[in-house]
């Protein structure tokens, strides 16, 4: 697996897990209830997150929770632009969530680093967008069906060989395009269609993900499926069992994991580094 991420002004390395801060400029967000959705609010959330530690900022201008609504062209590059042109000051990579090809080329014209897809540039232009861009990273994601419709009606059977399938043709598609592998990240979308267990299947059996050599970007925050095996209801009280299920990601092999809370994370993935490097030097030990 490529241990550095290629993105529009850095090469994000890969070596130790990294954190991407999630910045919802919503007013519906599931998680957060749209505490983000000013500009004003966005930024300060943008600043706080990489005083916590955050490796990577996400920023997002349309929900893409179960059952949520599109959001038109002009709204979102409204709640977007604005934030992503100041965050890009603070030296950070920025990834910003998006689908529509236009935002995605507005938002590489502002200096944004990467793009990260839940429709896996599925959208027609999407992928003519990041392949005209001669560097930014992307990220792909697996979504069965649609927001509005994918809980509804869920994937059955096994998710796991269908997913790595799906992601895997994703990613030569732009192989095709002459976008450096470098380049590329694989999600394999927890809770974008699929069941409790199959997330749980996900996760499990994640290095089933990782055979093709892309970099893994996993995002469990406070997701239902934890909820569901917590009994917590609400999105705001599962940091414990979302913390739990990034790290159990990372162990895995995940390279990035895509958190609400970053301080408790980081400081999660501290301990966990530390074990780590105990367990390597005993390893090397004659």
């Amino acid at each position: 697996m490529t241990k550095t991420w290629r993105t529009a002004r850095f090469e994000i390395d890969l070596a130790q897990p990294r954190v991407m801060g999630i910045v919802n400029v919503t007013p519906d967000s599931f998680s957060d209830g749209g505490a983000h959705a000013s500009t004003g609010a966005a930024l300060a959330h943008c600043a706080q997150l990489v005083k916590e530690g955050a490796d990577i900022l996400d920023i997002g201008g349309e929900s893409t929770r179960p059952g949520s609504p599109a959001v038109p062209l002009d709204e979102e590059l409204a709640r977007v632009l604005p934030v992503v042109r100041e965050a890009v000051k603070l030296q950070v990579p920025v990834s910003v969530d998006t689908y529509k090809p236009e935002v995605m080329r507005a938002v590489l014209d502002l200096g944004a680093d990467i793009v990260n897809d839940v429709w896996a540039l599925r959208q027609p232009g999407a992928r003519e967008a990041v392949a005209a861009h001669p560097r930014c990273g992307i990220c792909l994601m697996h979504m069965h069906r649609d927001p509005q419709t994918m809980q509804a009606a869920p994937m059955e059977g096994d998710a796991v060989p269908a997913v790595r399938a799906f992601l895997e043709q994703q990613a030569q598609a732009l192989l095709a395009l002459k976008i450096a592998p470098e380049r590329i990240a694989i999600d394999p979308g927890i809770g974008f269609g699929k069941t409790v267990a199959q997330n749980f299947a996900l996760l499990a059996r994640q290095q089933e993900l990782l055979v093709a050599g892309w970099p893994l970007l996993v995002g469990w925050s406070r997701k239902s499926s934890v909820g569901a095996v917590t009994g917590i209801a609400l999105a705001a009280g599962r940091l414990v069992p979302s913390i739990a299920a990034a790290v159990l990601a990372v162990e895995r092999g995940a390279s990035i994991v895509r958190v609400h809370d970053v301080r408790e994370t980081v400081a999660a993935l501290a301990v966990w580094r530390a074990m780590r490097s105990e367990q390597q030097g005993l390893e090397k030990q004659p």
